[in-house]
């Protein structure tokens, strides 16, 4: 019998002793309560309360959390979206008791909160400003947050528009305008790349049929100096202009057959090509240089005796 009290009494105690201690871990605050009414927030470490009498109500998580939600919406521009919210909040340490006691499911509390301010922000911005104004969009989701769950002991961290997703078909038509938008620039640069070469092109066709003209005419002059040179060599030795040009004439015919005899693949068919070819041209020049010549000078002498009959 003495036993069997012995047990008991041992068990009694370590229900007691387990009854009166208890571990909050770190990033959490522990909530007792005496007969279903609050007593104390107890922080993390070792604590003590009455067996039987106190009571562990529940336990409140200090550190952040995230929630995320997933919101669909319509845009001005009548498209529907869904927008991927993230929440980032915490329990206020001071605010433990509200917490607890005043708001028993926080996320969807702060669910509904961000739903009422997605659907009332979007529905005003056409879908591209959607994307450029998420920032002013996730910040009113915060302020309108903050108002609200501060009184429950909630602080709102941060709230991020992570994800944006258009209809596919809305989609699909983007990438379209964007790759058209893309291929209508390429082609333009395209065009003003091939513009900049035919003016280029044009400009070195230019600047070579400047300097090939340039470079006739200084060849055409020298030339005429070398021809001048020689009839004043053929002048110096008794042989009249008419001669000379006429011999020069000749000279260079010659010269060309000879260039046309060293050339192998040359089709070219000089007429008259006879041996007295040379010999005629001559001739004929020096004649026709004499005609020209009295030509010229009884011209000279009818204008001459003209202008003395008119003073007369």
């Amino acid at each position: 019998m003495g036993n069997v009290i012995l047990i008991i009494g041992i068990v009694v105690f370590i229900l007691l002793l387990f009854g009166t201690f208890f571990m909050v871990r770190q990033q959490t605050s522990a909530i007792v309560e005496r007969f279903g009414r609050f007593v104390s927030v107890r922080n993390s470490g070792l604590q003590l309360k009455i067996p039987l009498i106190d009571r562990v109500a529940g336990r409140i998580n200090l550190r952040v959390q995230q929630l995320d939600v997933i919101v669909e919406t319509k845009t001005k521009d009548d498209v529907f979206v869904k927008l991927k919210v993230s929440v980032q909040f915490k329990v206020i340490a001071e605010n433990v008791y509200n917490a607890f006691y005043k708001l028993e499911y926080p996320h969807d509390q702060i669910t509904s909160y961000i739903f009422d301010v997605v659907r009332a922000e979007v529905p005003k911005l056409r879908l591209d400003y959607v994307f450029e104004r998420k920032d002013d969009i996730a910040n009113a989701v915060k302020k309108e947050l903050n108002e609200a769950m501060t009184r429950y002991g909630y602080d709102i961290i941060n709230t991020l528009i992570t994800d944006i997703d258009p209809d596919q078909q809305v989609k699909n038509a983007m990438n379209r305008i964007n790759a058209s938008e893309r291929e209508k620039t390429a082609a333009e640069f395209e065009a003003e790349a091939q513009r900049i070469k035919i003016v280029a092109k044009a400009r070195a066709e230019a600047e070579s049929k400047r300097l090939q003209g340039q470079g006739i005419a200084d060849q055409r002059r020298e030339i005429a100096r070398g021809l001048e040179e020689s009839v004043n060599v053929l002048n110096n030795v008794g042989i009249n202009s008419q001669e000379a040009s006429a011999l020069i004439v000749v000279t260079q015919h010659y010269d060309t057959l000879q260039s046309l005899g060293e050339e192998t693949n040359s089709n070219l068919i000089l007429l008259p090509n006879s041996p007295q070819a040379g010999s005629d041209m001559l001739n004929n020049m020096v004649a026709s240089f004499t005609a020209s010549n009295m030509i010229g000078e009884q011209m000279k002498k009818d204008k001459t005796d003209t202008k003395k009959n008119d003073k007369n």
